[in-house]
């Protein structure tokens, strides 16, 4: 940063954002051309500028990453909740449930068991499996819409990743549920009920808000509804989620599940979110990489290589 210590701060915000939303449209030329996804290009592109690269990113950018990350999975959670629709599960919702809670048991259970075998604590090797059972949505609704998959394994697949948070959140209450007996000998059903309570309210809340949204939205302009609608209903869900403390990304699947399966006069409500979902995307990966500890990663040793190998091998042969 000292290079651009001279640059009003204002300045360096606005270059770091137009440089990055520019790459990123570079990254995408690129990865459409090679092997390595756009995903894959952004991460290693904040890594390069990032803390343990050079060191550009304006500390205002670096320091709201958090609600940068939040708005981007609040879209990107509202949009595969648009994808479950009666339309589009058709004959598949029973796949689709099969699978996604087969892989997440399966790689819970290989990567808590692997790390046992080599010698992890037990209470450390439950978490870590539990924690290996989620999917980041983000990186493959990105990648599905950068190839342009179509058809019903598009369908099947981003219902997966809609529903494999799910498992992953009960899961993960489960090993916390576990865990307490094994570490200190007391039993402890309180991080199992607070998880039903996170998936329970995201839920209700997500349908409390999609269906007056439902009938409310696209009223003005009919057909969809304004960019205005879609991130004021959006915004409005994934805020009221965290005032709660409920999972936002469970809270606006359903909210966009619930106004893709009730509303009759919208076109299609998400066209709106979908004309600015990539550059906050773009934003997301960009800082996610730059805020990588790399010196970290050369620590992991054959604790994460196993964590990393097992749950590989977990997703794979439990899909």
């Amino acid at each position: 940063m000292e290079a651009l210590g001279d640059i009003d701060s204002n300045a360096r915000l606005l270059i770091a954002l137009g440089s990055i939303l520019l790459l990123g449209l570079l990254a995408s030329f690129v990865g459409k051309r090679t092997f390595l996804p756009r995903v894959t290009l952004l991460l290693l592109f904040g890594v390069v500028i990032g803390q343990h690269g050079f060191d550009v990113i304006p500390s205002p950018l670096a320091d709201n990453f958090d609600a940068i990350a939040q708005i981007a999975l609040l879209m990107v959670g509202f949009l595969l909740g648009g994808k479950l629709t009666r339309r589009s599960l058709d004959g598949l919702m029973w796949t689709a449930l099969g699978i996604s809670l087969v892989t997440a048991l399966v790689t819970a259970i290989l990567v808590s068991l692997g790390l046992m075998l080599i010698g992890v604590d037990v209470v450390v090797a439950v978490l870590l499996g539990c924690i290996a059972a989620a999917t980041a949505p983000a990186a493959v609704l990105d990648i599905v819409t950068e190839t342009g998959a179509g058809g019903r394994f598009k369908d099947l697949l981003l219902s997966i990743v809609a529903l494999d948070d799910a498992w992953a959140l009960m899961l993960f209450g489960i090993g916390i549920a576990i865990a307490f007996p094994l570490y200190d000998g007391s039993f402890n059903n309180g991080p199992f009920l607070m998880t039903l309570k996170h998936i329970g309210g995201a839920i209700c809340l997500g349908f409390l808000i999609g269906v007056p949204a439902t009938y409310l939205t696209g009223r003005l302009k009919p057909g969809k509804p304004s960019m205005t609608e879609a991130l004021g209903v959006v915004f409005l869900c994934g805020g009221v989620a965290l005032w709660f403390d409920v999972s936002y990304l469970i809270a606006v699947m359903v909210l966009g599940s619930t106004i893709a399966n009730l509303a009759q006069h919208h076109d299609y409500p998400f066209h709106a979110i979908e004309g600015i979902e990539d550059q906050f995307m773009m934003l997301f990966f960009v800082l996610a990489g730059a805020s990588l500890e790399v010196n970290l990663l050369l620590q992991i040793g054959t604790i994460g290589l196993a964590y990393i190998s097992l749950r590989v091998l977990g997703k794979l042969s439990g899909a």
